[in-house]
């Protein structure tokens, strides 16, 4: 039976109820047009609530009732292709039950109860099943597979269980213990999806962003951190890595972003096209939009369903990228909840558990051995966080920095000097490149660490004669340095500079960023070697194919171009 009271206070997204026996983070209905709402403390006879949805009009003395369910979200086949707001309703279905403005009080399940899934059955009638044991299989979209699976809290014999044409609600076989088996399962948003065991991340996820894989790789199942001021690119290099980086799909939250950035990714997504696959990128992409005029508590609830639903796809096997855009304003959500509910504030007003509730968050990401599967999958989460004036001592950033083992930091000077992806490579760091330098060596190239970690000095190399050059000039300096000063720059510009809107520049494969960087470390080696026969600094520095070098972002057939150039160059030094 569901128990009611009635609306005592109420502070903006924060209410207070009386009369109902609550537990903590119970979704509960508020007033008259039955607001979602969720149980966050509980005071004696007093019960705290963050309503999901605009407040205003709802008055004291309207009528409270409690679900007793904690927030769940629907997890079956649908929800690839899908958009969906904070908390998994989805955005076109109520476009067409109400226009462009959604009305309050208005509920619609996460998936399509209608729409008719093949279900294919791989267990057979007896067999014992437990937590994640997979039952069947269904296409969810073309050549994407969606492994039917036991929920993680059942285990028992199969009673019975059939293949055919189902709906999300029809029952597809049942256990010995009496549970009914269906396409779709439940999950509480807040409460960890269990595995059988965490492994230690040994592949990289590859983005085709030669600064990323290069330089600060990223593992599967690994954690990282765009921090950025406002106009650095956070949401193009998030979008970028949406849509290049090789997991098999992709979760992008939008988290309390501008109404116009969201509109860009919602517009775009349907559009572009599966590098992998050839056919529409949205088939294996979920987006939950929560734009920044859209209710606080629900942009502190959609990184948890957006998490959710990418552990979902992780136990099915898949290696999953979570994009969260961005985490502060899911902070600052937290924040305003907090002063509402008039907590001790910690440092700049934020509560004292952001840094627990970050970490629980990133937490969720890893690589795993799922339930009752032997196939291996993998979250990995990168957020963005965007800090006011672009300080990255706030404490948003500094207890993301804590949790995260990877850190690449936008720079607005670069962005003004249009050098993008403007990570900037001085203060960026992977603490992933130990793990992932064997993967390189055996994929890539055997010397692919040596050479990242030669590129690495010559630009922290550059970095200190840069002050020297600003003083005195460039020509004022050392042979050995005018040329360690050329080599920087076309590191800069021809491996790090990335066109994100160029057809051929915006995905780089690991091979060509590796060419890329042998050939400028040979063009280094020719050039000190000359210098060293006596040649003339500025006739080394005046070497046409260097600059050759640079088509190379824009070439389809790179080996061939850079196996010419590769002759021209040393053609020109053998001449000095």
């Amino acid at each position: 039976m569901q128990d009611k009271g009635v609306l005592y206070r109420i502070a903006g997204p924060v209410v207070v109820a009386k009369g109902i026996k609550a537990r903590m983070y119970d979704v509960v209905r508020v007033g008259n047009e039955k607001l979602m709402g969720e149980v966050i403390q509980i005071d004696g006879d007093k019960t705290i609530i963050q309503v999901y949805e605009d407040t205003s009009g709802i008055k004291p003395g309207e009528p409270v009732t409690n679900t007793g369910e904690p927030l769940k979200v629907e997890l079956g086949p649908g929800m690839l292709g899908s958009i969906y707001d904070g908390i998994q309703r989805p955005l076109p279905v109520l476009i067409k039950k109400m226009g462009s403005f959604i009305t309050r009080g208005v509920d619609e399940p996460g998936l399509d109860q209608n729409r008719k899934w093949k279900f294919r059955a791989t267990a057979k009638k007896g067999d014992s099943v437990s937590g994640g044991s997979i039952l069947g299989e269904v296409e969810e979209n073309p050549g994407i597979i969606h492994r039917i699976m036991v929920p993680p809290n059942q285990k028992g014999k199969i009673a019975e269980l059939s293949s055919g044409d189902f709906k999300v609600t029809d029952i597809i076989g049942k256990l010995d213990n009496g549970f009914e088996l269906r396409l779709k399962q439940h999950w509480p948003v807040r409460l960890e999806r269990p595995v059988a065991q965490k492994m230690k991340p040994e592949a990289p996820l590859i983005t085709g962003q030669r600064v990323f894989d290069a330089l600060f790789p990223l593992a599967k199942g690994g954690v990282a951190a765009i921090p950025g001021p406002f106009g650095a690119g956070k949401t193009v290099s998030q979008q970028q890595l949406a849509k290049w980086s090789d997991a098999d799909i992709i979760v992008y939250v939008g988290c309390g972003e501008r109404g116009n950035e969201m509109t860009e990714v919602l517009t775009e997504f349907p559009e572009l096209t599966d590098p992998r696959s050839g056919k529409p990128l949205m088939n294996r992409t979920v987006l939950i939009a929560n734009t920044s005029n859209m209710p606080v508590a629900a942009r502190e609830a959609s990184i948890y369903t957006g998490v959710t639903i990418a552990e979902y796809y992780r136990d099915m096997g898949y290696s999953v990228a979570l994009m969260a855009d961005s985490t502060s304003r899911w902070a600052e959500a937290m924040r305003e909840i907090s002063s509402r509910l008039e907590e001790m504030p910690g440092e700049e007003g934020y509560p004292a558990y952001l840094s627990t509730r970050l970490a629980q968050f990133y937490e969720r990401a890893g690589r795993v051995l799922p339930l009752g599967t032997k196939h291996e999958g993998s979250v990995s989460i990168i957020g963005a966080v965007s800090p006011p004036g672009g300080d990255f001592s706030e404490p948003v950033t500094q207890g993301t920095l804590r949790v995260t083992k990877c850190f690449w930091a936008l720079d607005a000077k670069l962005a003004q000097r249009r050098h993008f992806p403007s990570i900037n490579w001085l203060t960026s760091y992977s603490l992933y490149l130990g793990t992932l330098s064997d993967w390189f060596s055996a994929n890539v190239a055997p010397d692919w660490t040596s050479h990242v970690s030669e590129i690495m000095s010559i630009l922290q190399e550059e970095e200190k004669l840069l002050e020297i050059v600003q003083l005195v000039g460039s020509d004022a300096l050392p042979e050995r340095q005018q040329i360690l000063l050329q080599v920087a720059r076309m590191i800069r510009e021809i491996l790090l500079q990335q066109n994100a809107f160029h057809e051929i520049d915006t995905f780089s494969e690991l091979k060509k960023s590796y060419l890329i960087m042998k050939t400028i470390l040979h063009f280094s080696k020719a050039a000190n070697e000359s210098l060293d026969r006596g040649a003339r600094v500025q006739s080394i520095l005046d070497v046409k194919s260097k600059d050759k070098l640079a088509e190379v972002k824009f070439v389809k057939e790179y080996e061939k171009f850079i196996s010419n150039v590769v002759k021209d160059m040393d053609a020109e030094f053998g001449k000095l």
